[in-house]
């Protein structure tokens, strides 16, 4: 596959090739982010001729359909929802959050694929183990295996966004016979996001907050349920009673260990071992107005993949991409790439 080159209006001109290699670009002229990163993966798109796109079941309906279950992850209960069937579509949930967040993309796909959302441990219906020790990567990474395992799967397409995307990078390091595919929302490569956290001070002030969670004890003063779910979903709204239901459910103590068993407490430092290339293709959505990464956590990511990359900038869209901003243009993009990778059949 060749990548075409793709001029955008103010934005500059970069396509990077599924090798690795970029064009469009003078010699030395330094990349920003704020230009639009295309992969020929995306270029494929153009080319390929019309893509069918579902149309799936109303997102309102998608709470009543789904099935719930319940997978055993060495002795964890970890809550999902299913819908459909088909190939494996494996979503991932972010802080604070709930497998709710992935409505409008489930329902889209339900047509076509099984769609299956987790609770994470801790969160809505899960279980919530007591112990920093049960929310490090292991243990995430691990629930998620338990799940696909539990469905009679042997891979998926993982699908995550903010601590689910960093569940869901560990996920096809740790297990890259699981992973077909990786679609992220919002949620920089560990690598690059590390050398953002080291190195630059906008980033060290956006990150004062997980500072706070790894250097004190307890549950912070607990969770607002109706506060978070006015963030989630407009008052007054069904999905707004379920989010505030479902973090009722939670544990806040079990959602702020997760920052502590993984983080580091400062100051951070450049992570300088070798890279752990990533085994599967990946398809990118990336917020740029999200207050909590730097844009430049996007630079040189490339530098970790095996496969293309499919990177894709949403100006004027923050931390939640997939489900603010252009849900439609979000969501058909996934469809898209994901049958344009072969993962439909």
């Amino acid at each position: 596959m060749t990548a075409a080159r793709a001029t955008l209006p103010d934005t500059g001109t970069l396509v990077h090739s599924v090798d690795g290699s970029s064009f469009g670009v003078e010699p030395n002229q330094e990349v920003g982010v704020k230009r639009l990163l295309l992969t020929a993966a995306i270029g494929g798109l153009c080319l390929a001729g019309p893509i069918a796109v579902s149309a799936g079941i109303p997102v309102d309906e998608l709470y009543d359909a789904v099935e719930h279950g319940y997978a055993d992850s060495d002795g964890v209960r970890i809550h999902y929802v299913t819908l459909g069937e088909g190939p494996l579509v494996l979503f991932i949930h972010g802080f604070p959050d709930q497998w709710y967040a992935w409505r409008y993309q489930m329902a889209a796909l339900a047509d076509d694929y099984q769609v299956v959302a987790i609770s994470q441990r801790g969160y809505n219906r899960s279980d919530k183990p007591t112990g920093v020790e049960h929310y490090d990567i292991e243990h995430l990474t691990g629930d998620v295996a338990a799940v696909i395992r539990h469905l009679g799967g042997e891979s998926a397409v993982i699908v995550g966004h903010d601590w689910g995307g960093i569940v869901s990078w560990f996920f096809g390091e740790r297990y890259p016979e699981m992973i077909k595919g990786l679609v992220i929302y919002n949620r920089p490569h560990p690598g690059p996001r590390r050398r953002e956290m080291a190195l630059n001070n906008d980033q060290k002030r956006r990150s004062q907050y997980i500072s706070r969670f790894t250097t004190t004890t307890g549950d912070l003063g607990g969770l607002d349920a109706e506060q978070l779910a006015a963030r989630r979903a407009e008052p007054g709204t069904a999905w707004n009673a379920r989010y505030r239901e479902a973090f009722e459910r939670s544990d806040y103590e079990a959602m702020v260990n997760y920052y502590r068993a993984y983080y580091p407490q400062p100051p951070w430092l450049v992570d300088e071992g070798p890279k752990v290339m990533f085994p599967a293709p990946v398809l990118e959505f990336h917020g740029l107005d999200d207050g909590a990464y730097v844009n430049e956590s996007l630079n040189d990511t490339w530098e970790w993949m095996t496969q293309d990359l499919t990177l894709l900038t949403l100006p004027g869209v923050g931390h939640n991409s997939q489900n603010t901003g252009d849900i439609a243009f979000v969501t058909g993009m996934l469809q898209a790439w994901l049958e344009l990778k072969g993962f439909k059949n």
